[in-house]
């Protein structure tokens, strides 16, 4: 489930530029149940494509099996050309981490949270320039450090973490928001769907504990490192206000 879920993730990366948005409360909905879709779409067809060519024993068998059913198709130049689509694919998934990951630093540090020069925009090109830097130099430092299964055990276990934390504050924002006059975001099959997301993340974050519970105690050290750090800056800010 560990790769599988690294495949249908990145929609949380929409949700880091929804202060930018006109209307984020219509937009971003929108452009998450859309964009979702279309990528299931895409890899459920992908999918069937790979086993109707390839059959589930020869699936099975091969690390590269869109290459493979390409191959068969159209013959090494097909293979040749898919390969060059996913590199092109894997460059774009790149570029947009590099480019929404800053927007949490550049917001922490406009918030007090972070260095204030991380909030700081350039001139030339309105752009956190320091934000993008400092992303730049995590992801060398990340891909230095382990194999590309370790990475992903790390990435998968503290992400999820965060995805059913996120879910979870539902309920206590709208028991909070009970009797008030703010308007309540609507959602279909409520709280049910949500409890669902949520046991769903405890689900795969067990699974990726139990088959490399070594790389996950890492990434959980990692993920709680930041609690002293978050305390810091909130003294820091307290102090300063």
């Amino acid at each position: 489930m560990v790769p599988i879920a690294f495949a249908y993730g990145g929609w949380q990366t929409a949700t880091f530029v929804a202060g930018e948005m006109r209307d984020p409360r219509r937009d971003l909905s929108r452009g998450l149940l859309l964009g979702v879709a279309a990528v299931v779409g895409l890899y459920l067809a992908v999918n069937l494509a790979c086993l109707r060519v390839l059959g589930p024993a020869g699936l099975d068998a091969t690390t590269t099996p869109a290459s493979d059913v390409m191959r068969i198709a159209l013959g090494e130049r097909g293979a040749q050309w898919i390969a060059a689509g996913i590199a092109i694919s894997t460059l774009g998934f790149l570029s947009q981490s590099m480019l929404t990951g800053p927007r949490v630093y550049y917001a922490m540090a406009r918030d007090g949270l972070f260095f204030e020069s991380v909030g700081k925009l350039s001139r030339r090109s309105r752009a956190p320039v320091v934000a993008i830097v400092l992303q730049g130099l995590a992801a060398i430092a990340i891909a230095c450090s382990g194999t590309y299964g370790e990475i992903l055990n790390f990435a998968i276990t503290v992400d999820f973490i965060f995805f059913g934390v996120t879910a979870a504050s539902l309920f206590i924002l709208r028991h909070r928001q009970v009797g008030s006059e703010t308007a309540i975001y609507r959602v279909p099959g409520h709280p049910f769907t949500t409890i669902l997301f949520v046991l769903s993340c405890a689900g795969i974050v067990g699974s990726a504990i139990i088959a490399a519970p070594g790389n996950s105690a890492i990434a959980l050290c990692i993920m709680l490192a930041a609690l002293p750090v978050y305390y810091y800056w909130s003294r820091f800010r307290r102090a300063h206000s």
